[in-house]
């Protein structure tokens, strides 16, 4: 049995063969799994969906060399803004369960 697996299943492949072996009686059946898509964690760390269904991100340069930014850049960095809805598709297939 692979690591991690559920007691009672195995997994062959792309099917899983669930089984109950505490009954006296067991039944084994297959179920097909489908395939888990992985959420890229780069992107989880930076993107945040809104209850709307729109998604946020923090702007760059907002950590250090401060001195020199005006204190309305400063401000205009601070606030989260919203992803372009022409990128909106990409994000949202980096992160599949935001």
């Amino acid at each position: 049995m692979p690591f991690g697996a559920p007691l009672g299943q195995r997994l062959e492949g792309r099917r899983c063969v669930v089984s109950d072996r505490l009954e006296p009686n067991f039944i084994e059946q297959e179920r097909n799994i489908m395939p888990k898509i992985k959420t890229n964690r780069g992107a989880a760390k930076r993107f945040k969906v809104t209850g709307t269904g729109k998604i946020a991100y923090s702007k760059s340069n907002a950590n250090h060399i401060l001195t020199k930014k005006t204190t309305k850049r400063k401000r205009v960095l601070r606030k989260s803004h919203m992803v372009d809805k022409t990128n909106t598709a990409m994000v949202k297939r980096l992160i599949p369960y935001a």
